[in-house]
């Protein structure tokens, strides 16, 4: 109110607040400091509500909102200052639109003032982003808070020690309390077992996003005169919201906040300990009006081991809203940009592909026609997709398109998940949201069509077409994902839904659906025969263990409709079989000693003459690159049998050049000749010297172990007896022949007495006969 009444700024100053809820109580707190109502001076506006008017000087406006201001006017015409409130929470929107306004600041307004605000802000890293930006504290008008710490006995469950200690403080200290809880289901639990047990005077109000914008406005709400109430909030009310009569504060410790998988495209809630910020923010809710007191129920140990700040939206969302916008913006890289936190990589990745399926960007990556027009409809940009395909279909189509649209934005928190039951029951703020959506399109609304909802959704959801498999409740999606509900739920028994709204579940592989539809799934495709693909597919029968081609009529990695295929290529029986190689490995492979031994020799000589440039062996290398060296090996091969008959050694050969096939047989040769003339295998092996078997009378006349790899590598003898067992295993023949070789012919001329047996082997003439010669 000190900017607005003392700044003498010539324009409005639009300030921005994350929360609906947040935004129009502090309109409301500030008209009534003027003495006048939201709409005159102070004024709001968010989604399908506003309250300004040509007076208004300062507009609080939530995130969507801002950002639209700035797609259809970037010079901020008549505005001169942007506050952004509550600004430690980092969300998304948030850091979009300081990415956008400093652009603006820097390319076309100048003049233009920004002003960053929290309790809790990260002073260092926003001056080391605006080094020119002064730093301004204020105290505020805040009562002192006596912080307790409080832990939960670790054997109790969070419900009941939470119920416990609300009802302890209660008794102990009077005034409204505010509890601070991780979600809904805990809000309800925690509620039940309150009910009844609090003093008769204390009135229990729950307090979450979900909740009908009037339930909450009712929670903030001061208690009635003589009554007490306690609020269940979830982080909701950690800022910008003062509930009168709240001097008394429990802290769970605990936030559920959503983490988008790039891996799936799903997003998933986790519940998680809060940050320091965040636990300053909540102790600070019991100090608004008068002093108070404030109940962690965590250890104060583990209070300072928290992060000092949460960690920021735009690592951890789904980026696809947030890229279209950069797009609509001019913006084709981030880097464009000034970010606190740069976007991730793998998140703009899938951002690009989604945008790209729904045909708002082309191969360019530029935005296409129906891009442009989605991106100026500020919503999700799938259900943006879903509008302007409901544009095309007419009147009746775009009120189906805009109604849809809503309860996607908004859904419903229980009760029925059939979507078609909640589109014959429109809610006042379905319709109020539906109707804003269908006057940004150029189209009439007409009529809501229940026979639209199919294919409409499936312009915007067909890789979460999904068939039902098995009695129980599971269906998988076109996209490969599954997908459960409750065995008991009516839209079970449906063979094929469409499901728009999916949770990540914690425990299971299979995802959570919370709305879907159920579908005619012929009738859909006759509607919107371009969302089926026709292949032609090989695979491999492992019953029969032989090759089969289909026909393949599929949603994604549905399938519709198969046949058999008589006679399929040559090249997809081929490369079915690699596939099938490289989905059970190379065991299935016949590694012959031959195939065995060239792969040894290749890896060994990778350590032993590093400097050539040879091929890598390992099973990654080898699997990821069948098509070169051994797809020209299977021609004719139609089953595990004939596969079983390839040449796997002349197929790796394939890995290496003339030169190196010439280089691998000179110095890791497959067999060594012996000085009796004889060429004996040579046996490599992975880790451990290469081993030559060889009777020990061919080896007289050998001065000195025998060597490979260009002389870098001594061989292993292992000298036989001439009943082919083992006599000596030595890596020294010199040495052997001057020492140990005296034992060996004690022994042997006794067990052996009509073989040689000379005492100077090494200059004794080898020989391949056993017996004596004259």
């Amino acid at each position: 109110m000190q900017i607005l009444a003392k700044a003498g700024l010539p324009g409005r100053i639009i300030m921005l607040e994350p929360r609906r809820l947040a935004a129009k109580n502090v309109a409301y707190r500030l008209a009534q400091q003027l003495g006048e109502e939201p709409g005159q001076t102070v004024g709001y506006r968010m989604r399908a509500e506003s309250k300004s008017g040509p007076h208004t000087r300062l507009e609080v406006v939530t995130e969507g909102i801002l950002t639209r201001m700035l797609q259809q006017d970037a010079e901020l015409q008549g505005v001169s200052l942007i506050i952004l409130d509550e600004f430690h929470e980092r969300s998304l929107q948030a850091d979009l639109a300081l990415a956008l306004l400093l652009d603006v600041q820097q390319g076309l307004r100048d003049d233009l003032k920004l002003l960053i605000m929290s309790a809790t802000l990260d002073n260092a890293r926003l001056s080391q982003l605006l080094p020119q930006a002064p730093v301004v504290v204020s105290e505020g008008r805040s009562y002192p808070v006596e912080r307790q710490y409080q832990p939960l006995p670790s054997h109790q469950r969070l419900e009941d020690g939470v119920a416990s200690a609300v009802k302890r403080l209660l008794a102990e200290q009077s005034g409204s309390l505010l509890l601070f809880l991780p979600g809904v289901a805990e809000i309800n639990r925690v509620q039940e077992r309150l009910i009844g047990e609090v003093p008769a005077d204390t009135d229990l109000c729950p307090l979450y996003g979900a909740l009908p914008l009037a339930q909450q406005q009712k929670a903030i709400q001061p208690a009635q005169h003589g009554r007490r109430k306690v609020v269940l909030a979830t982080n909701i009310a950690e800022t910008s919201l003062t509930i009168e009569g709240i001097r008394l504060v429990v802290d769970s410790g605990l936030e559920r906040v959503a983490r988008y998988d790039v891996r799936n495209g799903l997003t998933r809630l986790v519940t998680q300990r809060i940050s320091q910020a965040s636990m300053i923010q909540r102790a600070g809710r019991a100090g608004r009006l008068e002093s108070g007191i404030c109940w962690h129920l965590f250890a104060k140990e583990q209070a300072e081991r928290a992060a000092e700040h949460a960690e920021p939206e735009i690592l951890q969302s789904d980026l696809a809203s947030f890229w279209l916008e950069l797009l609509q913006w001019g913006c084709v890289d981030v880097d464009q940009l000034t970010w606190l936190d740069r976007p991730p990589l793998a998140a703009l990745a899938a951002a690009r592909r989604l945008l790209h399926t729904l045909a708002a960007i082309d191969d360019g990556e530029k935005l296409t026609t129906i891009g442009r027009q989605m991106a100026g409809l500020g919503c999700d940009p799938r259900l943006a997709a879903m509008l302007c395909a409901g544009a095309k279909m007419g009147a009746d189509g775009l009120a189906t398109a805009a109604m849809l649209a809503a309860l996607l934005e908004e859904p419903p928190r229980s009760g029925q998940m059939d979507i078609g039951y909640w589109l014959s029951r429109p809610q006042p703020h379905w319709q109020r949201r539906a109707a804003q959506l269908s006057k940004r399109l150029p189209q009439k609304s007409g009529q809501i069509d229940a026979d639209l909802a199919a294919p409409l959704l499936a312009q915007a959801f067909a890789d979460r077409i999904a068939q039902r498999r098995g009695q129980d409740g599971r269906y998988l999606l076109a996209n490969g994902l599954g997908a459960a509900m409750a065995q008991d739920e009516a839209l079970s028994r449906a063979p094929w839904l469409i499901i728009p709204s999916l949770l990540q579940g914690h425990n299971s592989p299979d995802a959570r659906i919370l709305l879907a539809l159920p579908i005619e799934i012929d009738a859909l495709v006759a509607r919107l025969p371009e969302i089926v693909s026709s292949q032609t597919a090989v695979e491999w029968d492992e019953e029969k263990g032989t090759l089969r081609a289909w026909k393949r009529q599929q949603i994604g990695r549905l399938t519709l409709r198969a046949q058999p295929l008589a006679k399929p290529a040559e090249e997809e029986l081929q490369q079915a079989l690699i596939n099938w190689v490289r989905a059970q490995g190379l065991v299935v492979l016949n590694w012959d000693t031959a195939a065995e031994q060239l792969r040894l020799r290749l890896h060994c000589a990778q350590r032993w003459l590093p400097e050539a440039d040879w091929p890598p062996v390992d099973d990654e290398t080898l699997l990821d690159s069948l098509e070169s060296w051994l797809l020209p090996s299977l021609s004719g091969v139609r089953d595990l049998r004939g596969l079983k008959q390839v040449n796997i050694a002349e197929a790796l050969a394939r890995r290496l050049d003339w030169q190196q096939k010439q280089r691998l047989d000179n110095a890791l040769p497959t067999h060594y000749a012996v000085p009796t003339g004889s060429r004996l295998p040579i046996r490599y092996d992975a880790d451990k010297p290469p081993v030559l078997a060889v009777r020990l009378q061919e080896m007289f006349g050998e001065q000195r172990s025998p060597t490979l790899a260009e002389g870098r590598i001594p061989v292993v003898l292992e000298l036989l007896s001439p009943a082919h067992r083992p006599l000596q295993i030595t890596g020294d023949l010199a040495a052997f022949w001057q020492g140990a070789y005296r034992e060996v012919q004690k022994e042997m001329k006794g067990r052996y007495p009509k073989h040689v047996w000379p005492d100077d082997p090494a200059n004794t003439a080898p020989t391949r006969r056993t017996k004596k010669y004259q």
